[in-house]
């Protein structure tokens, strides 16, 4: 079941190996009547011929021969005798025809010759005689319905091969036929067994090769798309193949320049905003300075500085999300545990958990500064930061940790939300201007995982939940976000058109 569910080669070979077995079964149902009638027709046929031949041999040889002919003339499916006595009815003369087919072949002795004796054939054990015959009373014979002409009489032994035929000789005699094969195998013999076995393999086979001609182009689709939501930008997919696939792949083309074009149209939009702001808000600070009342000269500079600050911050927010960082392969552990270091050097209490060697595709920059925002929020709302990087069986997870008071369950996705801050402790005084943990989660949800926050009984356990990266064709990679920076920029439009206004 879980091969049926993982390949798509195993779902062909099945349905073609039921095809296969439906396909012979049908078959069989169909020949099978048809294989035993033609069987029967070709016996009843070789009867015919020899019990006319053997009738003018008898007419046309003395009767102290006739015995030795007839001995001669018996075939381990054949006996013949001659009665003198009359032809019997039906059922009599059945029964004795199985006691003679039953009997051994007789020795058989000519002047200076002797054939021996040939073991009988095994009826009852090989099924011969397996029930009553289709019909129970003699069947006419005319005389153009067999080689002689004269008329015979003719029956059916049983159901299979078993027939008896009596024609009269010329002396008024009866000569009796009676012919029986063992039942055969049937139809499902080693042959078959060898040829429906070869053919299964050369179906399962051809399976194998359309799945894969299938499967290899779905399996590339899906990386590309894993790699375009890790903000990664792909070589376009070859658009070629039977026409499904080839518009599936024109579409996914299509759609990666439609969001690309659209991050860089966004992008350079926030940029002119950013340019356009410097200018009023210099006139601004230059005529606050004008402003002769002290007090409220201060407030006027404390507000444009505060909106200049939360501006530049968008602007770096943007222009990092659009800068060409290119994915590499590093350990993660290492590069982790080298920020911690670095943050301990500068007096911070940070403290790492050694852990297994992780190597991780990422972009490294981008993805340092998520953990050192998340660092930096347990160190200065949690006292100190306790870090650490496990392997999940699904998952790749940075955890921090720290002692503070944690974060209320309904204010969890409104501090990821930019220029959020909590009036409790995270204000202006203690904390920058609320962007900290939204750069981490959009850095974060580049690289195709997320930021969980969950409270303990002391502290904040945050972690970065990484997706296992799967092996795939080689990406060529610009750095810009397509799904993260889209989000990204459309949570920064608001607060852009709020400092412009």
């Amino acid at each position: 079941m879980s091969l049926w569910k993982r390949s798509l080669a195993a779902r062909f070979i099945c349905f073609t190996l039921l095809s296969l077995m439906l396909s012979q079964a049908v078959v069989f149902f169909i020949s099978w009547d048809e294989h035993g009638q033609a069987i029967r027709k070709t016996a009843k046929g070789e009867i015919f011929s020899r019990c006319a031949s053997l009738a003018r041999v008898l007419e046309a040889t003395p009767p102290a021969l006739q015995t030795d002919i007839l001995n001669a003339s018996n075939t381990s499916a054949a006996r013949y005798w001659i009665s003198t006595d009359g032809l019997k009815d039906a059922s009599a003369w059945r029964e004795e025809a199985w006691e003679r087919l039953a009997q051994p072949l007789p020795r058989v002795s000519f002047p200076g010759h002797t054939v021996p004796a040939e073991a009988r054939p095994d009826f009852a054990r090989n099924g011969a005689r397996n029930g009553s015959a289709p019909s129970s009373q003699w069947i006419d014979l005319k005389p153009e319905a067999w080689p002689l002409s004269r008329p015979a009489k003719f029956l059916y032994l049983d159901d299979a091969t078993g027939m008896g035929l009596a024609v009269r000789l010329a002396n008024g005699a009866w000569l009796n036929t009676a012919f029986a094969k063992p039942a055969q195998d049937g139809f499902w013999t080693s042959q078959s067994t060898v040829a429906l076995g070869l053919s299964a393999l050369l179906l399962s086979i051809i399976a194998v090769f359309a799945a894969r001609g299938i499967a290899q182009p779905l399996r590339r689709l899906a990386v590309a798309a894993e790699a375009l939501g890790r903000g990664q930008e792909i070589v376009p997919l070859p658009e070629t193949g039977p026409d499904d696939i080839r518009r599936t792949a024109e579409a996914f083309n299509r759609m990666q320049a439609r969001l690309h074009r659209f991050v860089d149209d966004r992008t350079r939009m926030l940029a002119a905003i950013g340019h356009d702001l410097r200018t009023p808000l210099t006139s601004l600070r230059l005529r606050a300075e004008f402003v002769s009342d002290e007090d409220v000269r201060e407030k006027m500079l404390s507000t444009i500085t505060e909106i200049q600050t939360m501006t530049e911050a968008t602007l770096a927010f943007a222009r990092e999300d659009a800068s060409a960082e290119n994915t590499r392969t590093v350990d993660l552990s290492a590069l982790v545990e080298s920020l911690c270091d670095d943050l301990a050097e500068l007096g911070y209490d940070v403290s790492f958990s050694e852990g297994q060697k992780i190597s991780y595709s990422c972009r490294p920059d981008a993805l340092r500064r998520a953990c050192r925002n998340l660092v930096e929020n347990a160190i200065r709302y949690g006292e100190r930061a306790r870090v650490s990087v496990e392997r999940r069986a699904d998952s790749i997870e940075i955890i921090v940790s720290d002692d503070g008071p944690g974060i209320p369950d309904s204010a969890k996705e409104q501090v990821f939300t930019p220029f959020f801050r909590m009036e409790s402790s995270r204000n202006r005084e203690t904390g920058g201007v609320g962007l900290g943990l939204s750069i981490a989660r959009t850095i974060v949800r580049r690289h195709g995982g997320d930021i969980i926050l969950i409270n303990k009984e002391k502290g904040l356990h945050a972690a970065i939940s990484l997706p296992p990266l799967d092996g795939g064709p080689p990406l060529v990679c610009r750095g810009v976000s397509v799904a993260g920076a889209t989000d990204n920029i459309k949570a920064l439009e608001p607060a852009a058109r709020s400092a412009s206004a």
